[in-house]
């Protein structure tokens, strides 16, 4: 066994402390199966250790300056920054990232969610004035923060930016396939000397730490990033004690190519929004949908984009698609390929066979046509790098096919005339829409979903709104 790092300890109340249960969970490289390390499976104690620690810090950090929240800040996000190069390598192990990416999009951005809690909370009036009322924003209180394995830092990052600088104390439960980038955010944490039980780390399993951090009464808010079924469930174990759960869930958004569009522009780009991060991303534009008269042309163009992104070692120069997360992420796919092919839909490239020379988790980058509306494909987040072209009649038959779905997190619509696009755009039922090829990503603008993708919105000041409370002062 080759161990990266070895950690048997949660933080809780400013210490690395030993959890309640000798029982360890493996962490494993998905490019080679080897296991890389071990975390420890928390317990439902560890959690109310955590939990009580950070309600006790609670008033203090709350009634801490604005000025003074913003430095500590800042200096998490300088701490990141100087230890970028140790976190990508580390995330590149952990999830199977690609080296360039887990430097520039993973480790190299989760600085940005601090720096522009720190910008915002500066400027940021917590008081206000509506008739003869005035309005007082406080902080919430205890929040929970729990983080999915896709972007074990930068989803760390961007729950305990902003809820620290409302003020809010946080338990953090990272991913426990993904868990070893939180254990240098604590350490980060630790050494600028954030006070003690502001910030609190738990590893563990979801349906034992998560579960507990959820039904916990003394936590006031839940933020959970993840599978749209758990989010459910965060929702009823949520509502137990009628705390605010902020959901950012499932995705399967439509990528709407209008009939004066440049198809290869828009298609290849359209293939890379699709297969950002192997695919494991809820936000990818994973159907795309073109004029039927279009359907062979774009297929073409489809698979000679798809077959330019090299699948292998996520340390090897050129890697453009790693592996998938687990083995377990592995059989989904493959198996939502197998059923596509079952149901009809044609396969151009890819599959589900084996990558030759590969030991890990990898699959083929796989583009279907011939998608029908209501196919498993069509329907079904996949979480992998799988492209499913759907042919529409007209403006309005895209609309609706885009529409018809029980997600509604991200889109896509690209034209030659943008605002012909901008228009598309504003019927469809979705919480951000990328315009022309755009990456859909700016730090200031607010993310989340519509319909089952979630509840709430996270980034920018309506992001960091989700972490206060209004008091009415008359």
């Amino acid at each position: 066994m080759t161990t990266l790092t070895r950690h048997q300890s949660h933080f809780v109340d400013g210490a690395w402390v030993p959890g309640g249960s000798p029982e360890l969970i493996d962490v494993v490289n998905p490019a080679t199966t080897e296991v890389i390390g071990v975390v420890p499976a928390g317990t439902a104690d560890d959690v109310d250790a955590a939990v009580r620690a950070a309600h006790a810090a609670f008033p203090a950090w709350a009634a801490t300056p604005v000025a003074v929240r913003a430095e500590y800040l800042a200096a998490i996000s300088r701490g990141i920054q100087a230890r970028v190069e140790e976190l990508a390598d580390l995330i590149t192990r952990d999830l199977g990232c690609p080296h360039p990416m887990a430097l520039l999009g993973q480790a190299g951005r989760a600085h940005l969610p601090l720096d522009l809690a720190a910008e915002l909370v500066r400027g940021f009036e917590f008081e206000s004035t509506v008739g003869t009322a005035t309005l007082v924003r406080e902080p919430i209180g205890v929040v929970g923060a729990i983080t999915p394995w896709n972007f074990p830092l930068m989803q760390v990052t961007g729950k305990v930016a902003p809820a620290l600088a409302a003020g809010c104390t946080v338990v953090l439960k990272p991913s426990e396939v993904t868990p070893l980038a939180a254990y240098v955010f604590a350490e980060i944490v630790r050494e600028v000397g954030l006070p003690a039980g502001v910030f609190n780390l738990v590893q563990g399993y979801g349906p034992v730490v998560g579960e507990a951090i959820v039904a916990h009464p003394l936590v006031d808010m839940i933020s959970f990033t993840g599978s749209t079924a758990v989010g459910k469930r965060v929702s009823v174990v949520g509502g137990q004690t009628v705390k605010r759960v902020a959901l950012e869930l499932g995705g399967k958004s439509a990528n709407i190519l209008l009939d004066d569009v440049d198809l290869e522009e828009a298609v290849t780009n359209g293939v890379g929004a699709c297969f950002l991060n192997t695919g494991q991303v809820c936000a990818a534009l994973t159907r795309m949908l073109i004029p039927r008269s279009r359907l062979a042309e774009v297929g073409e163009i489809a698979v000679r984009a798809a077959e330019t992104y090299t699948v292998g070692d996520p340390f090897a120069p050129g890697t453009v698609l790693g592996p998938l997360v687990s083995a377990t992420q592995l059989d989904r796919v493959r198996g939502y390929i197998e059923l596509g092919i079952e149901e009809g839909a044609t396969l151009l490239t890819g599959g589900s066979a084996p990558v030759e020379g590969q030991k890990g988790y990898f699959v083929r980058p796989t583009v279907f046509t011939d998608v029908e509306p209501g196919m498993t494909i069509e329907r079904e987040e996949i979480f992998g790098p799988v492209l499913s072209i759907i042919a529409y009649d007209d403006e309005d038959d895209a609309v609706r096919i885009a529409n018809d779905s029980i997600y509604g997190l991200s889109g896509g619509v690209s034209s030659a005339d943008r605002e012909r696009a901008v228009a598309v755009a504003k019927r469809l039922r979705t919480g951000q829409i990328r315009i022309n090829g755009s990456s859909g990503f700016d730090p200031l603008a607010p993310f989340g979903g519509y319909k089952q993708s979630g509840l709430g919105r996270e980034w920018g000041v309506l992001g960091f709104e989700e972490f206060l409370e209004v008091k009415a002062v008359l």
